[in-house]
């Protein structure tokens, strides 16, 4: 290890490390110094292949130099412009650019520094919406079991992962969740969606039955849930949702933070089921992980609803010091740029099969319970540990780790979301020397 990445315990112990066992990490840490392409490095020079696109971020690969260039630009150029009252090129150029990548009508783009902080724009943005249409009493939000909506207090309301709501006590009122869509029961080993489970939707008609429409602002999920194992939705279910909302003037919130900008083969994964939300929420690719930056994507409708009154009036009291700010522009700029040169968002679509292929090749091994995937996202459930969950899961992390590649854990579930510039090679690593892993774990 390089002198500049020797730590001893001690020097470790400032850093409260997120979502991570700390004491565990601080015994025997996992550094990573340097990335390219497909790769990361550890201070000894060991290549460690990335299954995950950092945290579902890195989409076009590590290192590119375009991303990097932009970034110094503007750095030098402007580091920071007042996002109040004031604007600067970068934010309306970049706003157009992912404009284009979304669905028709929607058209409109609120830009926030996270997945969190997106989640939480998206809930105000429903609840403000309602009101200025003289529907004031739509405030009740209805998330998902196992949802994961980011970490503020409005998604981990909507949110429906356990760890991530039992120790913060009182949360926002007036939320309810609909049950979540995985069985293995009838689903195990499906490849893509699964048929069973779109009458699951239909519990938003019991929770708007007890409540009443007038009363239910929004229902938030996420297309494909990816934080609490990759579980896909089964066919017709996210229809069936768009059908409910629209009959009872619900908006429909889409959690694209891990399924946009082409993880599914579709820059969003509205298009890829060809379901209109009224809300979008994304962040990690729109600047391909460089520098921290979320957004909204809010239908014409529903920005013009706000644009009433004098015209001095602020519309929507809501907004961040960071909004849309020009470091992160310049890195999203140059990052949509790549994705348009290089076909980055469709390519999933020609990857998708060999992808799949290589999932379903572990089935049989050791304590596997299920596999799953669709598009570049794959998911490998392993039996727990009696009285022990989730051990067996991140002992197979750290096997991965040794073995040189970068895997995710979520309970005893493995998720895989590699960059979408992966090739064939890649894929048979990858699996390789999972399958390897698999069959040592005990």
């Amino acid at each position: 290890m390089s002198a500049q990445y020797q730590f001893d315990r001690a020097e470790l112990e400032a850093f409260w490390m997120p979502f991570t066992a700390n004491r565990q990490f601080k015994s025997k840490p996992r550094l990573l110094a340097k990335a390219s392409g497909m790769h990361y490095w550890t201070p000894e020079g060991r290549a460690i292949l990335d299954g995950v696109a950092g945290l579902w971020c890195v989409n076009a690969g590590h290192g590119r130099k375009e991303i990097a260039e932009a970034v110094s630009r503007q750095i030098a150029e402007m580091e920071y412009a007042p996002p109040f009252q004031m604007g600067h090129p970068g934010a309306f150029k970049l706003a157009n650019e992912v404009v284009r990548w979304l669905p028709a009508g929607l058209d409109h783009v609120f830009f926030t520094n996270s997945g969190s902080e997106s989640v939480d724009t998206a809930l105000k943005i429903a609840l403000a919406y309602h009101r200025v249409r003289g529907e004031g009493t739509r405030t009740r939000l209805i998330g998902r079991e196992r949802g994961y909506h980011g970490v503020g207090f409005g998604g981990i309301s909507v949110g429906g992962m356990v760890n991530n709501r039992k120790f913060f006590g009182a949360q926002l009122p007036g939320v309810d969740h609909l049950p979540h869509t995985h069985d293995l029961a009838h689903n195990a080993y499906t490849r893509g969606e699964p048929a069973w489970g779109a009458h699951l939707a239909d519990d938003l008609e019991r929770i708007v039955a007890l409540h009443d429409a007038s009363n239910i602002a929004a229902v938030i999920v996420e297309p494909v849930a990816g934080s609490t194992g990759v579980l896909i939705p089964p066919q017709g279910y996210l229809e069936r949702l768009r059908e409910i909302c629209t009959k009872h003037g619900i908006l429909l919130i889409f959690d694209e933070v891990i399924t946009g900008f082409g993880r599914l083969g579709t820059p969003f994964a509205a298009q890829r089921f060809e379901v209109m939300p009224d809300l979008i929420t994304m962040a990690k690719g729109l600047t391909n992980g460089a520098v921290p930056m979320g957004a909204v994507a809010a239908r014409k409708e529903i920005y013009d609803a706000f644009m009433q009154g004098p015209d001095n009036a602020i519309e929507l009291f809501h907004g961040y010091t960071y909004s849309a700010h020009p470091v992160a522009c310049a890195a999203g700029i140059a990052t949509q740029e790549i994705y348009q040169r290089e076909g980055l968002l469709t390519r999933a679509q020609d990857m998708a099969g060999y992808w799949a292929d290589a999932v379903h090749s572990l089935k049989g091994l050791p304590h596997v319970i299920d596999l799953r995937n669709l598009g570049l996202i794959g998911a490998v459930e392993l039996e727990s540990i009696a009285g022990k969950p989730g051990a067996r899961a991140f002992d197979a992390f750290v096997r991965a780790f040794e073995k040189g590649i970068l895997i995710r854990v979520t309970g005893d579930i493995i998720a895989l979301s590699p960059p979408l510039i992966i090739e064939k090679s890649h894929v048979d690593e990858l699996f390789g020397k999972l399958a390897e892993v698999l069959k040592e774990t005990p």
